[in-house]
């Protein structure tokens, strides 16, 4: 395994699923983490204490992405409490449950809502953070998206068009940030964390899981560790690796029309 002794990385929502599996795969290899959350306080600080055992500095930072403000502070907070800043994970994210063809129960403030975290407020982490990601010389963005940012489908079409937008950002600010930041996007599909349970109860939850692994051409559906995988191989193992968008959906973007309704 190949480590980041010395390095640091700000992690937006790490306080569950996605966001903590990282902080917690980039302290194992050496990483000091800032954790970002916006309300659970105890999983965020539960983090970062799984990340000190493992020998790492880990503050929690309390901030939503889509204040800019709030995402200044953090980026100063962070190389003031930590020394520096190497590594931008944006994990933040929310949606807004409608089906997709039922256009008129979906609002523009839907929309903005949306929007505000996944797109501006992943800009807007980005912005704050360049300076500092400059100066440590080989800076690494990783955006976590969706594959419904290229297939058009997911929880909602403004949950769709959020995560197109973020993957166009990432494109984008890979030819800007070069060559002191590499910019790429992760696009999981369907993973399995308690992010769902919020629309389902755990019986059709376990059903929708099996349906899903029945879909994918590999008969499995990632977990957060395999989206940890591919962040931490952008980290450290990826040096010539920018603007990509790195679908992990066990091959579901393969199926024909609409796997996941």
């Amino acid at each position: 395994m190949k480590r980041a002794e010395g390095s640091v990385a700000l992690i937006t929502g790490g306080g569950s699923g996605i966001g903590a599996t990282a902080a917690a795969r980039l302290a194992e290899i050496g990483c000091s983490v800032a954790i970002n959350y916006s309300r659970n306080s105890a999983g965020a600080e539960a983090v970062a204490e799984s990340c000190r055992l493992l020998g790492v500095n880990a503050i929690t930072l309390k901030g939503n992405v889509a204040s800019d403000a709030d995402c200044r502070h953090m980026a100063e907070e962070t190389v003031a409490s930590l020394g520096r800043l190497d590594i931008l994970v944006n994990c933040a994210g929310v949606t807004r449950r409608v089906p997709a063809n039922d256009l008129d129960a979906l609002s523009s403030d839907d929309f903005s809502a949306v929007n505000a975290v996944n797109v501006t407020g992943a800009f807007q982490m980005i912005r704050a953070a360049a300076r500092h990601l400059k100066r440590s010389g080989a800076g690494t963005i990783i955006n976590v998206s969706s594959d419904s940012g290229i297939t058009g489908d997911g929880s909602s079409l403004s949950y769709a068009a959020s995560k197109g937008a973020l993957n166009t950002l990432t494109i984008g600010l890979a030819r800007e940030l070069a060559p002191e930041i590499r910019v790429n996007a992760i696009c999981p599909g369907f993973v399995d964390t308690n992010w769902a349970l919020a629309w389902q109860n755990s019986d059709s939850y376990e059903h929708f899981k099996r349906r899903v692994a029945d879909i994918a051409p590999l008969k499995t559906i990632p977990s957060p560790d395999d989206v940890a995988d591919m962040i931490e191989w952008l980290v450290v193992g990826a040096r010539c690796v920018t603007g990509q968008l790195l679908v992990i959906d066990s091959g579901t973007h393969l199926t024909v029309g609409n796997p996941l309704p």
